[in-house]
């Protein structure tokens, strides 16, 4: 159905969800980059750092899935609000105490995370809302429109990071520069609450099962099992722990890693509706795979490259290809289950991502301290196009509605 065909004020209430989506992606955008930056500011080393991150990825997947087992028997509205809630907690809690607990605490709480990816409570409640009342044929553009919107946001953010650098020109000190941006986030949380106070109460679809997954759960599991592999692979390069290999490996400054990250993210944007015109012509399994896989192959001779120029360069390749399974996999998602299950069927393909990508930093913090340091990239684009080829051979044959009659090839 096209935009204009989507009733004024269903479309109203899809726009004030791109708001917030925007407000939430400056937000992530920056802290990815600050969080790094402040942690060694203030002592930390790589392994705490690791530490830090999986405990801030394994918080998230927790909260995710008591999100994904509760949001169908209660108003997405005020599920949201909650969500909302948490983001200005955590951006006021942050920069409170310097404790390695205290700070693995806040962030094993709270919404700041490594990557910048969709991931976090409010992510399945979106999709969710997003999904109510769209028709098959809408579904994916409008899931590609808020993953644009997400990515140009995170692109800004990461813009923003070199904010703190202009604040100590200006004569402020550099730990209250990074504090001072934390406050910003919890800034843009409040505004996004002011926007989720806009939208009608939802309790999800009156047909719904007793149970947060009924007929889809077998397909649901498979795909989170596969999901769960792709997100332990990106585990190794979070963008706070690729800043940091950027930081040790090429002594980059902030302000020159946050123009970086602003292009990759703007990369990224711009490929997302294209993934939806790719999809439209080749599927959605087989958009995400053909495109991934090249990203990945860009990612690990990244690692391999001579200089910051051909390394930053093999990373905007990749970064202009590896976000086109976003879209794409959140529709194929919301179009494989029923309606009254895409709460529980968001959340709980998102919280095994959560996890797993939970355990990677661990591992990848320690192979910061390794002679060749490039180690983790090549650990997540190895196993993400292990991903990719068990994901086509899995579901190639179980297709979306809009797909069905038509036959999609690479």
């Amino acid at each position: 159905m096209p935009v204009n065909e989507i009733p004024p004020k269903r479309y109203s209430e899809i726009n004030l969800l791109y708001a917030a989506r925007c407000m939430r992606g400056i937000g992530d955008g920056f802290a990815a980059v600050i969080l790094p930056a402040y942690l060694t500011a203030i002592g930390f080393t790589p392994a705490q750092i690791g530490f830090v991150a999986a405990a801030s990825l394994l918080g998230t997947a927790v909260f995710t899935l008591l999100v994904g087992l509760i949001a169908p028997r209660h108003d997405l509205r005020n599920m949201l609000l909650l969500g909302a809630a948490l983001m200005v907690a955590t951006g006021a809690a942050l920069p409170n105490g310097d404790h390695l607990i205290w700070i693995a605490t806040v962030l094993f709480i709270g919404t700041i995370n490594p990557s910048t990816g969709d991931i976090g409570v409010l992510v399945p409640l979106e999709h969710a809302s997003l999904a109510r009342g769209v028709e098959s044929s809408e579904r994916t553009r409008t899931f590609a429109r808020y993953s644009l919107i997400g990515a140009l946001s995170m692109a800004a953010g990461s813009l923003v990071a070199g904010l703190p650098d202009v604040l100590v020109r200006s004569g402020f000190g550099q730990l209250t520069a990074f504090r001072m941006m934390f406050y910003l986030y919890a800034a843009l949380g409040i505004l996004a609450a002011l926007l989720y106070l806009r939208l009608p109460h939802a309790r999800g679809e009156p047909s719904r099962p007793t149970a947060p997954l009924g007929p889809s759960r077998s397909i649901v599991y498979r795909l989170a099992a596969l999901f769960s592999l792709d997100a332990f692979a990106g585990g190794f390069t979070v963008q706070s722990l690729l800043a940091l290999w950027l930081f040790g490996k090429f002594d980059l400054s902030v302000s020159a890693a946050s123009v970086f990250f602003f292009w990759a993210g703007l990369l990224s944007a711009f490929s997302l509706p294209v993934a939806a015109r790719i999809s439209s012509r080749i599927g959605l399994i087989n958009t995400m795979v053909f495109t991934h896989i090249p990203s990945s192959i860009c990612l690990i001779l990244a690692a391999f490259a001579p200089n910051l120029t051909v390394t930053l360069g093999l990373l905007l390749v990749r970064s202009a290809l590896s976000q086109m399974d976003v879209p794409t996999r959140t529709s194929y998602v919301m179009a494989v289950v029923t309606p009254p299950e895409r709460p529980a069927a968001a959340s709980v393909t998102a919280v095994p991502r959560s996890l797993a990508s939970a355990i990677s930093p661990l591992f990848a913090g320690a192979l910061l301290t390794f002679p060749f340091s490039g180690l983790p990239l090549i650990f997540c684009g190895s196993l993400k196009i292990i991903y990719d080829v068990a994901l086509l051979f899995s579901f190639r044959h179980i297709r979306p509605p809009e797909e069905h009659g038509a036959r999609k090839g690479p």
